[in-house]
């Protein structure tokens, strides 16, 4: 007798781990692209690990109360592009800090960081409280 199982080639491909391979890489792909993205946009956090800080150069004070209330180290400001305009020196140098209450509506933030880019401004940064241990 022959077997003839044992000689034949083999002329189906099973899918099944292939689509199970694709499936994984699909969901580790959205998963990482979903922390890709939450990183791009610039965020005002109430604690961090570690503070930074530069001692020679200060730079500009741009604080938000938690109602959106702007001010430019501790000044009340109405108009934003106006008190930008007059210390473009001091920003040009040492750029901006800014700070916000944790309790700041998000989009008070976005909208002092589109000021600063329609002033030109591109070095700014977010200060934020080290978290305690």
């Amino acid at each position: 007798m022959r077997c003839e199982n044992s000689h034949d080639e083999i002329s189906e491909i099973n899918m099944t781990p292939f689509v199970d391979i694709v499936l994984v890489i699909l969901v580790i792909f959205m998963a990482t692209a979903t922390f890709v993205a939450q990183q791009k946009i610039a965020i005002s956090l109430p604690t961090a690990s570690k503070q930074q800080s530069k001692q020679d150069a200060k730079p500009l004070m741009l604080t938000i109360d938690k109602d959106g209330l702007m001010f430019i180290d501790d000044v009340r400001v109405e108009d934003l592009n106006e008190a930008l305009a007059k210390n473009s020196v001091l920003v040009a140098e040492n750029g901006v800090v800014l700070r916000s209450d944790a309790k700041t509506s998000f989009e008070h933030v976005v909208k002092a960081i589109d000021i600063c880019k329609q002033n030109n401004i591109s070095k700014f940064s977010i200060q934020t409280e080290e978290a305690s241990r």
